[in-house]
């Protein structure tokens, strides 16, 4: 049976990526995608680690007259971000996904592709099979859960690795090489509620049409938060027309700019008019305001009728709407040494309310340190103004930029000399794993690389069949140098 990215060249590296996407391997369950590359390496009788965390070393050594170059570590994650359109029918613990070809372009069928990360894996294994190719020792590291806190680059058992030049296959923009990143951490808040039996008209809202995207890569972009635009929808209806919450939750990951978020009120009868016609005008200020950016955003509506609901007490509500008008989110701060480059910002990535508090789950970014954690706490003394607790998880270390970096200046000739054009030397705003990894591999030189893809972490995901041709044979030349 052929596969649908039979005909795409490297041959070797879509036809590993095709299967990579078969099997599920969403973040906190690689157990499966783990089991496959044990088989590849026992197939090809390659050394192979795997550590008490899940993560996966494959290991081949050099071939002849590279015996004395130093080991080159090619490494990526091998967890996906899975998020589905409304209507996509699929069960990410269980099911692989539909690829679909587009031109130049791969992507799934209703889903995020998850070329973020699994081509760093289709490379790594490409190349290790490249019988053509003469290298130096090769170290493929494959991390779990990095989409959920660089948990698994954190965890990473390092003692089987000789390499001391990282490159990392994790970046999504052709001819830009990262030489720095921002650092990160995961808040948890929770806001205790109180509710209280009420009855009126029950009005159903979804908030929708949002772009999202990557709470690093796509938060200079202007795009709406869908969370935060329901908080400002419902504080704003609130001033119009009585209303109570029943229920607001939105977004399926906090590294997540969420595309939508669904909300329940009641209202009364005599207000049902002015209400549904108070969320028709908001959709056209919402789409106003974000024509350059976010300009497809949905604010529907129907009516249940007269029903009697759990709804927040009058103070619960109050919390909520001031907590959800007033919290930190997006940017905070621009860099003052990288034009361009933000330098500390916020993602609130989901939101549920629960029946019994508010639970909120935030994206911490910064490229200082000290940024970052001020930021976490400003946000956990806002949270216990409002009565509520906080706590932190996965934090990582920044990547500071490498402005004198061999391994930089080797990828930057062979591009040059290859594809006739300087490629651009940057960092970040989103995180890699090369902070964490540069901490526990003593004097690594890095560089974070990848072939073309577009709106990664949401279902528009696509990825340039034509770039990744281009960076394996970028990756071939560089792994073939002897200095």
């Amino acid at each position: 049976m052929m596969g649908v990215l039979d005909h795409c060249e490297p041959k070797a590296v879509w036809n590993y990526f095709e299967e990579i996407c078969c099997i599920p391997h969403g973040s906190g369950h690689t157990e499966l995608i783990a089991e496959y590359f044990e088989q590849f390496a026992g197939k090809h009788n390659f050394e192979f680690h795997k550590d008490a965390a899940g993560n996966v070393i494959i290991i081949k050594e050099a071939s002849a007259g590279f015996e004395h170059v130093p080991a080159l570590i090619l490494q990526g994650h091998m967890d996906m971000v899975c998020e589905k359109t409304q209507e996509t029918e699929i069960d990410f613990r269980k099911d692989g996904l539909t690829l679909e070809k587009d031109g130049d372009f791969v992507t799934a069928k209703g889903t995020t592709l998850g070329g973020d990360d699994g081509i760093a894996a289709a490379y790594g294994m490409a190349l290790l099979t490249d019988e053509s190719l003469a290298h130096p020792r090769l170290e493929l590291v494959l991390t779990v859960d990095e989409e959920i806190g660089l948990l698994g680059a954190a965890a990473l058992d390092v003692s089987p690795l000789k390499g001391r030049k990282l490159i990392n296959l994790d970046s999504e923009d052709e001819g830009v090489f990262l030489a720095g990143c921002a650092g990160g951490l995961t808040l948890t808040c929770e806001i205790p509620a109180t509710r209280e039996e009420a009855e009126g008209i029950l009005v159903d809202i979804d908030f929708g049409g949002f772009k999202g995207g990557h709470s690093g890569d796509d938060i200079d972009k202007g795009r709406a938060n869908s969370n935060m635009t329901a908080g400002r929808v419902l504080f704003e209806a609130g001033q119009t027309v009585p209303l109570r919450i029943v229920s607001v939750s939105g977004g399926t990951k906090d590294n997540a700019i969420p595309r939508r978020t669904t909300a329940s009120v009641m209202i009364q009868s005599e207000d049902e008019k002015k209400f549904l016609d108070f969320l028709r005008k908001e959709e056209k200020i919402l789409r106003d305001e974000y024509a350059g950016s976010d300009g497809s955003i949905t604010v529907t509506s129907s009516a249940r009728g007269k029903a009697a609901a759990r709804v927040l007490s009058k103070k619960s509500q109050e919390i909520v709407l001031d907590t959800l008008m007033n919290i930190p989110n997006g940017i905070q701060k621009m860099s003052a040494d990288i034009p361009g480059l933000v330098e500390t910002s916020q993602n609130m990535g989901i939101m549920r309310l629960d029946d019994d508090a508010l639970r909120m789950s935030f994206s911490v970014r910064s490229s200082r340190e000290s940024a970052k954690h001020y930021l976490a706490g400003r946000t956990e003394d806002f949270v216990r103004l409002m009565g509520g607790s906080s706590a932190r998880a996965g934090d990582y270390p920044g990547w500071t930029y490498q402005k004198n970096s061999k391994l930089c200046d080797s990828f930057s000739e062979s591009y040059e000399r290859l594809f006739g054009a300087k490629p651009q030397m940057k960092a970040i705003h989103a995180g890699v794993e090369c902070g964490i990894l540069k901490e526990k591999l003593a004097g690594a030189d890095c560089i974070s690389l990848g072939p073309q893809m577009y709106d990664i972490h949401t279902t528009e995901e696509r990825l340039s069949i034509s770039s990744v041709e281009k960076y394996y044979r970028l990756l071939r030349d560089v792994i073939a140098k002897k200095a």
